[in-house]
């Protein structure tokens, strides 16, 4: 009777093993369960607050947000603000790139390039107001030469929230960016080389159309956290002007009009514009080459 038993529970395994669900495969069971309690769950949570305005129809917190510009600018300003230092963090982040992979120092100049991310959003601002606020060390240095006769205003405007996400961001942007160059078998250069190819031409022909597929996830991921500005928006811009991003309407919406409907509809509206943004980049980087880098690097 044992036997049959050892027999029907061994058989039982086999199957599961069979179908993918091995000791091994159970493993991702606590990571999906991280997944769903720190993500899934808030964001269906979020997405049916929104639809439970304070006062009005099942769509009053979106009709609200589109019907009031004081709103829905916040939209383009938060734009305005991500899609350049994206692309600006992107183009600086490709030469440096090219020229880093051929250094012997490489960890070196990577570990310095890489430091603005440990220090913070919060503490880069504070070093900005140190530096280029009205009365840091920049503008006193200008006007003891005698060079201006009052400060600069470079901070609490657009500028001064452009700055610090280009310095919180290219870090970023560029570790993406070396991964992929470092990538691509250097074979494939020295074979154009040989063949007379220019260092323009084989970055046309070569190295970009492996790069680009590459690149938009960069940009992706360098967008996602460039519009999902916050701190810098506020300690370094202008919040009730040209820096009034979405983020700042969702944080007033909860915490200033304790309105925490509205305030999920502005989120949700802050998400699917990044869905939306991200899904188009990467729908068109299939219009490149999607194959393998080549050689023993691909």
């Amino acid at each position: 009777m044992s036997i049959a038993v050892d027999d029907e529970h061994i058989s039982t395994r086999m199957r599961l093993r069979a179908r993918g669900w091995d000791g091994v495969t159970l493993l991702i069971l606590p990571a999906v369960a991280l997944m769903l309690g720190l993500f899934i769950y808030p964001f269906l949570y979020g997405f049916w607050l929104s639809f439970q305005p304070k006062a009005g129809s099942l769509f009053a917190n979106y009709a609200r947000f589109f019907a009031d510009p004081y709103l829905y600018e916040t939209v383009a300003k938060t734009l305005w603000i991500a899609v350049p230092v994206t692309l600006l963090n992107l183009l600086a982040a490709i030469p440096v790139a090219f020229r880093v992979r051929l250094m012997q120092r490489q960890r070196w100049l990577t570990t310095l390039l890489v430091l603005p991310i440990t220090l913070g959003t919060v503490l880069v601002a504070e070093g900005l107001l140190n530096y280029l606020g009205p009365q840091g060390w920049l503008n006193r240095t200008l006007m003891l030469f005698g060079i201006i006769s009052s400060p600069v205003k470079l901070l609490h405007n657009y500028w001064g929230v452009f700055l610090s996400l280009v310095i919180t961001g290219f870090p970023f942007t560029f570790l993406l960016t070396l991964s992929y160059v470092t990538g691509i078998d250097p074979a494939l250069e020295q074979a154009a080389a040989t063949l007379g190819a220019k260092a323009a031409s084989r970055f046309r022909h070569i190295f970009l159309p492996l790069l680009v597929p590459g690149l938009a996830i960069t940009f992706c991921l360098s967008f996602v956290q460039a519009f999902s500005v916050f701190p810098s928006a506020v300690l370094l811009g202008a919040p009730a002007g040209p820096t009034r991003v979405i983020s700042i309407a969702a944080y007033q919406a909860a915490f200033e009009e304790y309105d925490y409907s509205l305030a999920s509809a502005i989120a949700m509206i802050m998400g699917f514009i990044q869905l939306a943004i991200v899904g188009g980049v990467l729908a068109l980087r299939g219009l490149f080459y999607r194959g393998p880098a080549g050689g023993g690097k691909g």
